[in-house]
């Protein structure tokens, strides 16, 4: 996954807020050890954008990845939300 962020003129291309459903997702980024997730919500975060994956995440059973996501959705800007509704709702902050 490539992401891409541009300035011209003092001014950025591109979006604050990012929902995705989590099959678009390859399943190594939910596979810890391979540090994929880490390294990518991060650039997320230096970048200033607000990222949300939403999907099922209950056939997930390793508590590292569980604990990930608990304290992903406790904080303001990485949430992994159950469908779609939820993700855009916790992006807006309401």
């Amino acid at each position: 996954m490539k992401i891409e962020i541009r300035e011209h003129n003092n001014v950025t291309a591109g979006c604050s807020n990012i929902s995705l459903n989590k099959e678009a997702i390859i399943n190594d980024f939910f596979v810890l050890s391979t540090c994929l997730a880490g390294e990518i919500l991060q650039k997320f975060i230096n970048y200033g954008v607000r990222f949300a994956i939403y999907g099922d995440f209950s056939k997930y059973t390793s508590k590292p990845l569980n604990d990930f996501i608990y304290e992903n959705n406790h904080g303001k800007d990485i949430f992994f939300q159950p469908n779609c509704e939820q993700a855009v709702f916790k992006l807006s902050g309401v």
